[in-house]
């Protein structure tokens, strides 16, 4: 897969560090030309493009095996992306810039869908109709571009807050709870470290964590309207964090999704902003916080929460010359049953709300906790600008963060680019 933030429950996450590959596709050279799939006797032969090693590949070929016994007249292909984020997205580009017909199915890290829908490189799926009722609407967000859909949720992740249970027995409901309930943890056993671990780092985790805390104070990340009072309000209180209520330590300004997994795994804190990959690491024999744990959307003063969305979705190459077949893999990746394979296998979070069930739950308790932060989800700006967008965000977070700049001075002196940069599209 192609990321941004951390998206699967095993991956480390990687700066989005990709404006040049996008905004200057025009210049890249393709490999190929305008290939087409093989086909003969009937059989149509599609390429799938993804990434993936270990259980998740063995968990795609293992949906391919099956879609394959259904569908004998169809034939599927693995594209291999490249596991390095930037050269995946590369790959993906020179085939899209030659005009080539495949990959034909390709997935897709949730920011992009409206990169690749304004440069005309993925099919709308409007012909098809499909129900996007069927799906958490946060991820549905992430395909919809101009009014129609260009792609469909495949699995799902959100940003929730751990905590532990056997310090913090009651989860917070406020901000300001989480605080004093961090406070008293600390009291409570000497030997932590952090009341509070959270990446701070200047790369995209931050501002996933920084929607996190927006949805804590009503804020949101609206790149036409980003300075707005409850945005600073988020922002000072993550400032506070650090500086005033001192539960976060300075070191947060440095740290990734793995220095938070060692923090909280270790025992070193009481609450920790992660993805759900934590479950099963926390769950793992040996570990220091094995069965003392529990996941939240972060706390809201409103009573409405939100996550930062991430996730796959699944898209279909504009030039692709066998769109019904695509089609039909699509449908196929996105059953339940399949859906729950894979979380089983590989620990991806089902994007299709049906699979949240009793047969999901069997096998891994911890999605019934999953399904409650996975409900609140937030994407990030919807936008083929968003990699300009990203990059003003990053910077700007990581001045408050290092406390180099005042969260109101930070964020109206942002504010104007992104609404340009977000007006602008990208162009």
């Amino acid at each position: 897969m192609i990321y941004s933030c951390k998206q699967s429950f095993r991956r480390r996450s990687a700066a989005i560090g990709i404006t040049a590959t996008i905004l200057g596709a025009g210049l890249a050279t393709g490999c190929s030309s305008s290939s087409q799939p093989a086909s003969s006797g009937g059989v149509v032969t599609i390429e799938f493009a993804t990434q993936g090693l270990g259980a998740e590949e063995a968990a795609t070929n293992a949906a391919i095996a099956g879609f394959e016994r259904a569908n004998p007249d169809i034939k599927v292909k693995d594209f291999v992306l490249s596991t390095n984020t930037s050269d995946a997205l590369q790959q993906l580009t020179q085939q899209f810039v030659a005009g080539s017909g495949t990959p034909d199915v390709i997935e897709s890290d949730v920011i992009y869908p409206a990169t690749f829908a304004q440069s005309g490189w993925i099919l709308p799926l409007t012909k098809f109709h499909p129900d996007m009722s069927k799906f958490f609407p946060g991820q549905v967000a992430s395909v919809e571009y101009n009014g129609q859909y260009y792609g469909m949720p495949w699995f799902t992740n959100a940003q929730g807050v751990f905590y532990r249970t056997d310090l913090v027995p009651t989860p917070p409901t406020t901000p300001q709870q989480l605080v004093t309930d961090a406070q008293q943890a600390m009291k409570k056993d000497p030997s932590l470290k952090e009341g509070l671990a959270f990446e701070g780092d200047k790369y995209e985790g931050v501002i996933c964590n920084y929607i996190d805390f927006l949805g804590g104070f009503g804020g949101s990340l609206n790149a036409n309207n980003l300075n707005t009072p409850a945005n600073a309000q988020a922002l000072q209180f993550m400032q506070d964090t650090i500086y005033k209520y001192k539960i976060a330590p300075a070191a947060v300004t440095g740290w990734q999704e793995s220095n938070v997994q060692n923090a909280f795994l270790s025992g070193q804190a009481a609450f920790a902003l992660n993805w759900p990959y934590i479950f099963p690491l926390a769950d793992a024999k040996g570990s220091a916080v094995q069965g003392k744990i529990a996941w939240i959307p972060f706390p809201s003063n409103t009573g409405q929460p939100q996550a930062a969305l991430g996730g796959d979705d699944l898209v279909i190459n504009a030039k692709s010359p066998n769109q019904a077949a695509d089609w039909k893999f699509i449908q196929y990746m996105d059953s339940a049953q399949v859906q729950i394979a894979r979380a089983v296998a590989a620990g991806d979070a089902p994007a299709l709300q049906a699979a949240y069930s009793g047969t999901l739950y069997a096998k891994l308790p911890y999605f019934r906790q999953a399904e409650k932060v996975f409900a609140v989800t937030a994407p990030r700006p919807v936008t083929p600008a968003y990699p300009k967008i990203s990059a003003e965000l990053q910077t700007m977070l990581s001045s408050v963060l290092a406390n180099q700049e005042t969260p109101q001075a930070a964020l109206s002196g942002t504010a104007p680019t992104v609404k340009s940069l977000f007006d602008a599209k990208g162009s």
